[in-house]
């Protein structure tokens, strides 16, 4: 059982000033569950738990436990000093007694004893402290939950597109009427879809993953490889009553890159302009041959980028308009594209859409 003279706050008071609380405080004994104060009550004294427990917690919105005081513990100092109604509401956990002691005799106390007026400031700061650490914790947790739900979504939307496509082709195979071609094209756009998925996933993996060795390059046409993306690429847009036009052939020369992640580019930068166009509408792509580089240009004809996330469009989980999605995209776009030793950006063209520009760069004679 706690006496006032061996409270933490109390402890270096003169004997005069012990005994001047002792004068003053009052016993109250209350029954689990009593409101010993209420949220936005005035602030009319402290309050030193004797025995028992006690539980301060906040009523805005949803009930939130903020500190559970233990025997020799002061609370309700807070509204006394600062003459403001109680910001929380105390509880009693179990059976308690309290020590009461008015705010005219605390602040009477506070002017006539200096040494009172330090322990009383570093109670307040440890209070804080341990308020700012359950808010901190319970910040980060929700902040936790949020990005895993945003994670779970992304991994959903991005798999939509090629498991409809497989969808698509596997009913196009069941038909009677389909002929051996046909079933071997199907088959073999279903298995398009399903290296897609794999590579998605092992784009999640390796962005939770952080930084991995050097990404694996080696010369191929980019006039090649566009083609060839090309097919892959036509049918997933026709879902959208989308098409994809080549302003001019892609150039053909030799750089070094990993084909299955700059596919992933393509996917990602295609499949956000489908989104920005949801009635349809056509997809350009262009290609300028620079020394040193290549560019390719992706423009959609959609309302072009919000001026809300112009400044931070590649970075991680940002996003604007869409129902689903975090951004996630266009972060491992980014993070593929300089893998590659090259850059990526985006503007509006007035009177258009959206473009995406990126350069990869032609490797030197060998």
């Amino acid at each position: 059982m706690v006496t006032l003279d061996s409270c933490n706050l109390f402890r270096q008071l003169l004997p005069e000033d012990i005994r001047y609380l002792q004068s003053v405080a009052s016993e109250r004994t209350m029954t689990a569950g009593t409101e010993i104060f209420r949220e936005g009550d005035r602030g009319d004294g402290i309050y030193v738990l004797k025995e028992g427990q006690v539980e301060i917690a906040t009523m805005q919105k949803t009930r939130r436990v903020l500190s559970r005081i233990e025997p020799g513990a002061v609370f309700g100092e807070m509204a006394v000093i600062e003459d403001q109604p109680r910001s929380a509401s105390a509880i009693a956990r179990q059976a308690s007694t309290v020590y009461f002691i008015r705010r005219d005799d605390i602040l009477k106390l506070i002017e006539n004893s200096p040494a009172f007026s330090l322990a009383m400031l570093r109670e307040i700061s440890s209070r804080l402290r341990e308020f700012n650490h359950q808010y901190l914790k319970e910040v980060l947790q929700s902040e936790r939950l949020a990005i895993i739900g945003r994670f779970a979504r992304t991994v959903i939307h991005d798999l939509k597109n090629p498991l409809n496509v497989i969808g698509i082709s596997a009913e196009m195979m069941g038909l009677k009427t389909a002929s051996p071609e046909s079933r071997a094209s199907h088959g073999a756009r279903i298995r398009t879809q399903i290296n897609r998925i794999t590579e998605m996933v092992g784009d999640i993996l390796e962005f939770t993953q952080g930084p991995q060795q050097n990404l694996l390059v080696g010369p191929m046409d980019y006039g090649m490889f566009i083609g060839q993306l090309m097919e892959e690429l036509q049918p997933e847009a026709a879902l959208k009553s989308s098409t994809i036009e080549m302003a001019g052939e892609p150039p053909s020369i030799a750089l070094d890159i990993n084909p299955k992640r700059l596919r992933r580019v393509f996917y990602n930068l295609i499949h956000n302009a489908t989104e920005a166009m949801p009635q349809g509408g056509k997809i350009q792509l262009r290609f300028i041959a620079k020394p040193g580089e290549v560019i390719t240009e992706v423009e959609d004809a959609g309302p072009g980028i919000a001026p809300e996330v112009a400044g931070s469009l590649f970075e991680a989980f940002v996003t604007f308009g869409k129902e689903h999605g975090t951004g996630l995209g266009l972060s491992i776009c980014r993070k593929i594209i300089e893998d590659h030793g090259g850059w990526i950006s985006a503007r509006n063209e007035p009177g258009r859409g959206a473009v995406f520009s990126f350069g990869l760069p032609v490797p030197k004679t060998r």
